[in-house]
C-alpha cells in the first residue's frame, strides 16, 4: 500500500483517480480548494478510512505529515470558462502550484506525477501529434495562460528531475468526458449533452470541420495508472487516437441522446485548434495501454450522470 497524495481531487479526473488509487489498496490524502472542482465528486469515498480530505490551495505551502510515497499534481483550471476567468490563478497553479508540490515529493522522496495537456501543442501542423511535435503555440494568445501554465510545468518537472534526481512521470491529456464533468466549464461534450438532453439546438463553432479525439474517462485512469507504474519520466501521449470532426460529434450526440435537437453554427473562437489527435504509439509499446471504450458507448454511459444533473 503506498501513501499518496492528488492534487485537484475534487475535480473531474481527480475524483475518478482518487476511486481507482483507494480501489487499488492506497491510501489517499485529497487536497482542493474547489475553485472549479465540486465536493460532490468526493461523495463516494469522503468517509473511507483510507482517505483524507485537505480543503488547501496548492499555490500555497503544502504540509503534509507523515510519509508520502507518491504526488499526482492535477489541480488545474482545465475549462475554457474558468481559466479565461481565473487566468492568473491558472498561471499561479501551473507555476507557483507545480513548484510547491515538486517541492513536497523532493523532501518526502516520492514519485511525482504531472498531468499536461495536448494544449502543449497549440494549433498543430502536424497531426496524429507525437511527443517529439514541439508545438504551434502563442504565448500572448487567448489560450496562452493555459497552454503556457503547462508548458512550463512540464519544464519545470524536468529540472527537477535533472537537479534532484526526481522520479517523474508528465502526462499530456488529450479531451477527456464522462460523469463528473460540469455542465458549464464549457467544454464541447457537457454543452452538446445538455443542449440535446434539454431539446436545445446544438451550437457548433465556424463549419464543424475542426477535429477532436474524445477519452472516456475509464480509459484515461488506466492509462494514468498505467504511466505512475511505469519508469518513463519523459511525456507520454493518454487520449484516444478516434478523431472526429465536430459536426459529426453533435451528429452523434443527438443519435445517443434521441434528441429532436438540430444544429445551429456560430462564429468559431479565436486561435480554437482546427485538429488534434494524439499519436499513442509511445503509450502502447511501453505502457501497453491504448482506450478500450467507442465514443458511442462512452457518451451512453455518460448520459444518466448528465440527465441528472439537468
Amino acid at each position: 500500500m503506498s501513501r499518496i497524495l492528488v492534487t485537484g481531487a475534487a475535480g473531474f479526473l481527480g475524483s475518478h483517480l482518487c476511486e481507482s488509487l483507494l480501489e487499488e489498496g492506497h491510501e489517499v490524502i485529497g487536497m482542493d480548494n474547489r475553485v472549479s472542482g465540486q465536493a460532490a465528486n468526493l461523495d463516494n469515498i469522503l468517509y473511507h478510512e483510507r482517505f483524507t480530505y485537505h480543503d488547501h490551495d496548492v499555490t500555497k505551502f503544502i504540509h503534509v505529515d507523515g510519509n508520502l510515497d507518491v504526488v499526482l499534481h492535477l489541480a488545474s483550471l482545465a475549462s475554457p470558462v474558468f481559466y479565461r476567468e481565473h487566468s492568473i490563478k491558472t498561471l499561479k497553479v501551473g507555476a507557483l502550484g507545480t513548484h510547491k508540490t515538486l517541492g513536497l515529493a523532493k523532501k518526502k522522496d516520492a514519485t511525482y506525477l504531472f498531468t499536461s495537456t495536448s494544449e502543449v501543442y497549440g494549433d498543430p501542423e502536424v497531426n496524429p501529434q507525437p511527443e517529439d511535435y514541439r508545438g504551434n503555440v502563442d504565448p500572448y494568445g487567448p489560450r496562452s495562460c493555459y497552454d503556457e501554465s503547462k508548458r512550463y510545468g512540464e519544464s519545470l518537472v524536468r529540472a527537477y528531475r535533472d537537479e534532484h534526481d526526481l522520479d517523474v512521470r508528465v502526462a499530456r491529456i488529450f479531451n477527456t468526458y464522462g460523469s463528473r464533468m460540469r455542465l458549464d466549464d464549457g467544454r464541447v461534450i457537457p454543452n452538446f449533452m445538455k443542449q440535446a438532453l434539454t431539446g436545445q439546438d446544438l451550437t457548433v463553432y465556424g463549419d464543424g470541420s475542426q477535429t477532436r479525439s474524445f477519452c472516456y474517462v475509464d480509459d484515461m485512469i488506466d492509462g494514468l495508472l498505467a504511466l505512475l507504474e511505469s519508469d518513463i519520466e519523459t511525456p507520454v501521449n493518454l487520449g484516444n487516437p478516434d478523431e472526429r470532426s465536430i459536426q459529426e460529434l453533435a451528429e452523434v450526440v443527438i443519435d445517443v441522446t434521441g434528441s429532436d435537437s438540430g444544429i445551429t453554427h456560430e462564429s468559431l473562437p479565436p486561435q480554437d485548434p482546427e485538429v488534434r489527435q494524439p499519436d499513442i504509439t509511445k503509450a502502447r509499446s511501453e505502457l501497453n495501454w491504448k482506450p478500450d471504450i467507442q465514443l458511442r458507448d462512452g457518451l451512453q454511459q455518460s448520459m444518466g450522470f448528465f440527465e441528472q444533473k439537468i
